[in-house]
């Protein structure tokens, strides 16, 4: 896909992942509609961008209030056009054990997790299948291929963007529509930092494999390569986090006793 003068709206675009694609793709000659909570700081990026803020669109929105979400998408797309590429990246993570976490954040994970992917993809999709053309990108998790301590909520959400996935590449299969699940593992970011804890507060610390991750820019590289290759699904890190999913898969029982055998922090 010859990425120059595409229009592709990206979710979580204030930081880290969604971010640092903002400006690669922006830097391939793309048109970005960059999506958030914060206007503020997502007009600061569109400043940055090859052709500044006239040459890009700021769509705040909250993922995790999704029937909102979905009007005020519709709303916009007057003015922005055609969409060709939608990247699902807004999210949010955990770290809190099952029997100390509240019900609240396993809703709120899901709620901007999944439904917000949900929300984004119903909003855009149908548009894409009248032309016949178009990319779904959604950002799951190597969380969203196996289970680990602290993350049972998260994990939970980011299996159903994975199963979601799989759906929806097999109904739109014959209407020109490319799905592409990625999934990061220990990427350099802030998500650790701002996952949630038990009673729903950013835990303000961040984890060690986190910090010793793939670099933020090597990450977005890859998806942007997937997308361009036509990939169904990709495994982006490095280490252990990037070998997690094949260990799982030919020596389960392997995996579930090293999980289980793992300090948490």
């Amino acid at each position: 896909m010859d990425i120059k003068n595409k229009t592709i709206w990206i979710t979580g675009a204030s930081s880290g992942i969604g971010m640092e694609l903002c400006k690669q793709l922006a830097e391939r000659g793309a048109r970005i509609v960059l999506s958030a909570r914060s206007q503020e700081r997502l007009l600061e990026i569109a400043e940055t961008l090859p052709g500044g803020r006239n040459h890009h669109w700021v769509v705040p929105l909250d993922l995790a209030d999704a029937d909102k979400l979905l009007a005020v998408v519709e709303a916009q797309l007057a003015d922005i056009g055609p969409v060709d590429i939608l990247i699902n990246n807004g999210g949010i993570s955990q770290r809190s054990l099952f029997v100390d976490t509240d019900l609240s954040v396993y809703r709120k994970l899901m709620d901007v997790n999944y439904l917000g992917t949900v929300a984004m993809t119903k909003a855009l999709l149908p548009a894409m299948i009248e032309r016949r053309q178009g990319v779904i990108v959604s950002i799951s998790s190597v969380a969203g291929k196996i289970g680990s301590k602290l993350r049972t909520g998260y994990s939970g959400s980011k299996y159903a963007v994975v199963g979601f996935m799989d759906c929806l590449r097999a109904e739109t299969a014959h209407q020109g529509i490319q799905c592409l699940t990625v999934c990061p593992g220990s990427i350099k970011t802030n998500i650790a930092v701002n996952a949630l804890n038990g009673s729903g507060q950013a835990q303000n610390k961040d984890d060690e494999s986190i910090i010793n991750g793939m670099p933020v820019e090597k990450c977005a590289q890859d998806i942007i390569n997937a997308i361009n290759k036509g990939r169904d699904e990709i495994i982006v890190g490095k280490g252990i986090s990037a070998l997690a999913p094949t260990i799982k898969r030919f020596f389960p029982s392997l995996f579930n006793r090293i999980s289980a055998g793992m300090e948490y922090r």
